[in-house]
């Protein structure tokens, strides 16, 4: 079990946290991947650091590209990639809480014990029978979001980019609930308790661009579920295809995106342009929370 992870648990409501993505991959959508195989620790580190200088609270560890389209990472490949950078953050000790990005139990299991404190799962326990007991084990926090991506229904656009389309719903806002709480579930089957479990609506994944934006201005319907939310809009395909601009030019819409969330209940906000972000958080908390 990691011994850091009872200490690993913010006081939910004193402020919005910031998770900042590190993308330890060759192929992350947003063109940030930071390793390939001749990286250096240090440009790890360094990275790492900068982020928490500029406001990150949690650090978002990837082995594997999760955009439209990706290639599949075998569970081998996905440990060489996030266990090495999971010893070295521990090493430095920081001060952020370190979250692996995986959805395969191995992968999750052996990122624990390396350092990692969280797990966010991006098919919130679905894809591995497995992945909710090792978590469990560990007690850990998990991040449960909501998937129904189909990789046949992905559509590339050159400029834009990849964009999942939209999978069947009968009712989004209830349908995306419903799924969230099957999630709940496996966890509480597990023996997850309450306060370990985290929601994320799956902005990107399995929705049109207005079902995206359908879950972010109605983001309240999941927070009324009882648990904290964390949202990741940073950069997505929806906001390219709204403002037909490409991955390297949506930090405006990124932001519009953060500050409608935070407004409708995020706790949690999952971005790329970290020193940037945490002032539009900053400055939407205090307008948000002022007398």
């Amino acid at each position: 079990m990691n011994e850091k992870t009872l200490n690993t648990l913010p006081v939910w409501g004193e402020k919005t946290l910031l998770m900042g993505i590190l993308n330890i991959t060759p192929d992350s959508f947003s063109g940030d991947g930071l390793i390939s195989k001749d990286a250096m620790q240090q440009a790890v580190l360094t990275q790492a650091q900068v982020f928490v200088d500029g406001g990150a609270d949690i650090l978002d560890i990837g082995g594997e590209s999760t955009r439209p389209g990706a290639a599949i990472v075998s569970a081998q490949e996905e440990l060489d990639r996030v266990v090495p950078v999971l010893e070295w953050l521990k090493e430095a000790e920081l001060d952020v809480i370190l979250s692996v990005d995986t959805y395969k139990a191995a992968v999750a299991d052996a990122a624990l014990q390396a350092g990692a404190h969280w797990v966010n799962d991006v098919w919130g326990l679905r894809a591995d029978p497995d992945m909710a007991g090792v978590v469990a084990k560990a007690n850990a926090p998990v991040v449960l979001m909501h998937n129904r991506s189909q990789p046949q229904q992905v559509e590339v656009r050159e400029r834009l980019g990849g964009s999942y389309g939209g999978a069947e719903y009968n009712d989004l806002l209830q349908d995306v609930c419903d799924d969230l709480m099957q999630s709940v579930q496996l966890a509480h089957n597990a023996g997850i308790p309450d306060e370990h479990i985290i929601l994320d609506p799956g902005i990107g994944f399995g929705k049109t661009v207005e079902q995206n934006l359908q879950l972010i201005k109605h983001l309240d319907r999941i927070r009324v579920l009882g648990y904290p939310v964390l949202m990741g809009p940073s950069r997505k395909s929806f906001i390219g295809y709204t403002l037909d601009l490409p991955v390297d030019q949506r930090f405006e819409g990124s932001a519009s995106a953060v500050v409608v969330g935070m407004m409708q209940g995020a706790d949690i906000i999952r971005v790329h342009d970290v020193a940037q972000m945490a002032r539009v958080i900053k400055m939407t908390d205090a307008i948000m929370r002022v007398n």
